[in-house]
């Protein structure tokens, strides 16, 4: 698996230590709290049948939603 390396600074690095689970590394704090959510997924794909218009406006709002709560 390819890794990258970044920086953050001390108040991120605290946000993430604080959301890690024993056992699990940065990488799975980040995918588990900015992934896509199953939620979210299961209700696009609910949306299909839908116009386009509102589908794009759902997944708008979703994207936002996870810009939100990254901070």
């Amino acid at each position: 698996m390819a890794v990258k390396t970044i920086t953050v600074d001390m108040e991120a690095y605290d946000i993430l230590a604080r959301e890690k689970q024993k056992g699990e590394s940065f990488s799975q704090v980040i995918k588990r709290r900015l992934g896509p959510s199953i939620a979210s997924g299961k209700l696009l794909r609910l949306l299909q049948g839908f116009r386009p218009e509102t589908t794009e406006a759902v997944r708008k709002h979703l994207r936002r939603s996870r810009k939100e709560r990254a901070g």
